[in-house]
């Protein structure tokens, strides 16, 4: 296993999140002895503030910085979790300017860590590192070839779906190309299963995980992203793009009503209890489907905008751990970031508790449940596509994603859809 987690990780080079974006804030009491996290006397309470966005995990999350004040009674972690439907981004650069700058945040890496890099720690140096395979293949690699950031974990996403609604329905092979996929939510339909569980109201649902489809399937993905600014090549002429259309036409004709008001929680909620049979999202939901229906049977499938037969899942870094340089708790930080990847409690909770794949090949990727199991299926079977908005133009994903509510809305045709697109693309590159 260890073996397969090594090449799983080199084979998602260049690999970029999000996973889910409400807001939920915690305390973790979690604080560290002065000697073990370089906080002086014994007796010195230390609070690292932490921020994320894994709405997914923030429950377990908060345990696991309780089990790490147990074992470091002087360090106190206060939590913040910022998702779900929330603007994280936003969020976070609202915490810097009001002076509350967290020790810990996450960076996505790429384009995000040039906007970030001036509050960035150095954390090449950190034990963790020599885990992490290959270093040229994380986010949070710059230019200078320091490490800026700690993977989270490694995600994949696509069509997710009931396998018992299937079945139902009469759909005996997972369909893996547009055509196929067609005619498996026309089947469902027929027998009055609503096929899609589309949560339009959420951004980064449409504008960055939906739209990385026709990015990802490009010959070459980041020489095409350095076309588009280069102004060589758009979207409006680029075969993906078009065909994009009908992958979006499609979950609406087939999905759940009022789409463009369906948030985040309430698209999961529809998929797990069995009113949709297929929802876009990532093995990050499988925690949160299984505690709203412990008997879910479901696959994953690849999104696919045609006939082609290439059949892939996006899989990447969803994004990375990142210490403030101007903490004045870095030792302690950087302390607790190791104690998740290294320690015996740490590598439980990854593993056994958020679910998550992990990015280095000391962490054996046990515990997974059906979505995480598929993920690594397909990537030993070299099916995987890149993620690719941290690459894009910062905000660009949210203008993409209000654009294309316009479109489900009735307020704009599909040309315009692409050329607005472009012009997004070109002011904000």
């Amino acid at each position: 296993m260890k073996k397969l987690t090594k090449w799983f990780f080199t084979s998602i080079l260049a690999l970029g999140l999000l996973s889910a974006c409400g807001s939920d804030e915690t305390d973790g009491s979690s604080t560290t002895d002065g000697d073990q996290g370089g906080s002086g006397s014994s007796d010195e309470v230390v609070t690292l503030n932490m921020f994320q966005f894994k709405v997914e995990i923030a429950d377990q999350l908060l345990e696991m910085l309780q089990e790490f004040h147990e074992e470091h009674p002087n360090i106190r972690v206060q939590l913040e979790t910022v998702g779900g439907g929330a603007d994280y981004s936003a969020a976070l650069k609202a915490k810097f300017a009001s002076g509350e700058q967290p020790d810990i945040f996450n960076n996505g890496g790429f384009t995000e860590l040039g906007l970030w890099k001036e509050h960035l720690a150095d954390l090449s140096d950190e034990p963790w590192v020599e885990h992490l395979l290959p270093i040229g293949a994380v986010p949070m690699t710059d230019t200078d070839g320091k490490l800026y950031g700690m993977p989270v974990n490694l995600e994949g996403y696509g069509f997710i779906y009931n396998k018992d609604l299937f079945a139902e329905a009469g759909i005996t092979e997972e369909p893996t190309t547009y055509s196929e996929l067609l005619a498996a939510v026309q089947k469902l339909e027929e027998n009055d299963i609503t096929a899609f569980s589309a949560g339009y109201a959420e951004w980064w649902v449409i504008g960055q995980h939906l739209l990385n489809i026709p990015f990802a399937e490009q010959d070459d993905p980041a020489a095409f992203i350095d076309a588009l600014s280069e102004g060589t090549e758009t979207m409006a002429n680029n075969q993906k793009f078009i065909d994009f259309q009908r992958l979006v036409d499609l979950e609406i004709e087939y999905g759940n009503s009022n789409p463009l008001t369906t948030d985040y929680n309430s698209q999961v909620t529809y998929f797990a209890t069995g009113e949709t049979a297929i929802i876009q999202q990532g093995n990050w939901i499988e925690n949160m489907i299984y505690e709203l229906n412990p008997e879910m049977n479901m696959g994953i499938l690849p999104i696919s905008l045609d006939d082609n037969g290439d059949a892939r899942l996006p899989i990447g870094v969803p994004n990375n751990w990142a210490v403030n340089k101007n903490s004045p708790h870095i030792e302690e930080a950087k302390l607790l970031l190791d104690w998740m990847v290294s320690s015996e409690t740490g590598q439980r909770y990854m593993t056994e508790e958020f679910a998550f794949i992990p990015a280095f090949d000391h962490i054996e990727p046990t515990g997974l449940g059906a979505l995480g199991e598929v993920i690594l299926e397909y990537s030993s079977d070299d099916q995987t596509l890149p993620w690719n908005w941290f690459r894009w133009p910062d905000g660009a994903n949210q203008d993409f994603a209000a654009i294309i509510q316009e479109y489900v809305a009735g307020q704009i045709d599909y040309d315009t859809v692409l050329e607005r697109m472009d012009s997004t693309w070109q002011n904000l590159k």
